[in-house]
């Protein structure tokens, strides 16, 4: 896996995004006269500070996919809501066959993840979490899954309202137990 930090000047300010290589894979189309190779390239993009985006590229070598691949990932730049170093609430994604869970973390857990999924969550700029990855290990599902399984974050106030209850007892138990004791 390889990764390096990108900086780009947006209206006079610096923007560093980290960007990391998941998966460089070869493809195969089967046709007529054989199989005509090319590259795919998995990338994820963040600010290490709740922002992250997905970028997929295929091309006849391999730069050029890269290329392809950071451009569609800064395109796919979203907010993800963030609880300090870790996440509000336990949550899952599915893509496919792949199933990702990610818990809430104290702090000082670290990242416990493999692979692309722990890509993702060090890209978001989380440094405290538990995850499970369920069912199918395709390398591409379980990031698309991670993903997904961000997106479905709420924020703590918006979820306190829905429900009615004050944001304090929504807070992991870590958090409560700061306040109260």
């Amino acid at each position: 896996m390889l990764n390096y930090t990108e900086q780009r000047v947006v209206e006079g300010q610096a923007e560093t995004l980290d960007e990391r290589v998941i998966e460089i894979a070869r493809v195969a189309k089967v046709v007529k006269g054989g199989r005509r190779f090319q590259f795919r390239v998995t990338l994820i993009m963040g600010d290490n500070h709740g922002k992250v985006g997905m970028g997929v590229g295929k091309a006849n070598a391999v730069p050029d996919a890269m290329r392809k691949a950071t451009e569609r990932a800064r395109k796919n730049l979203h907010q993800v809501y963030l609880s300090g170093a870790t996440i509000p609430h336990q949550t899952t994604g599915k893509v496919g066959g792949s199933v990702i869970l990610l818990k809430p973390a104290s702090p000082g857990t670290g990242v416990i993840a493999g692979g692309g999924v722990r890509a993702v969550l060090e890209a978001v700029g989380i440094r405290d979490i538990l995850t499970k990855s369920l069912n199918s290990s395709n390398v591409l599902n379980s990031v698309q899954a991670t993903l997904q399984a961000l997106e479905g974050l709420k924020s703590p106030q918006v979820e306190a309202a829905r429900r009615g209850k004050p944001v304090e007892e929504l807070l992991p138990y870590w958090e409560r137990n700061k306040k109260h004791g």
